[in-house]
């Protein structure tokens, strides 16, 4: 089996010109723990992870209201705060090989591109979490 195969192809992605404000809100609403970032043609450029964001926004210490917090996030550009030292797969890589990537290096997800670094997916824990529970179900039947 390959990483095209359990990978989630219904992506979230932001432009690295969008801002701290809309990646907290993509976030939020859609659930999710990482947003990659592409360009208009959707070539890969960067990861935002939820702890990215955590640690660029300003303490909930700090006393500030929400109207105060979005004007800070809205001037603050992903780019600012995205990773581009990013690991990345070909959808052919056999799952063995990254999960162990995963695990080994204690990654979240891994962004899934085409030779000229067009973002084709992203595979994370959670996607190796349900193939896992559909063989324990298949072992049980």
């Amino acid at each position: 089996m390959t990483i095209r195969e359990i990978m989630s192809r219904q992506l979230f992605t932001l432009n690295e010109n969008d801002s701290l404000k809309s990646a907290k809100s993509l976030i939020s609403l859609a659930k999710i723990r990482h947003i990659p970032i592409v360009t208009k043609d959707m070539r890969f450029v960067g990861l935002l992870t939820h702890r990215d964001i955590l640690s660029a926004s300003v303490s909930m210490l700090a006393d500030i209201s929400d109207e105060v917090q979005d004007e800070i996030d809205t001037g603050i550009p992903v780019c600012a705060i995205m990773n581009t030292d990013v690991t990345v797969i070909d959808p052919d890589t056999p799952l063995k090989e990254a999960a162990t990537i995963l695990y080994n290096h204690k990654f979240g997800c891994l962004p899934v591109v085409d030779s000229e670094d067009h973002l084709l997916g992203i595979v994370t824990e959670a996607d190796f979490l349900r193939l896992a529970i559909s063989l324990l179900e298949a072992l049980e039947e």
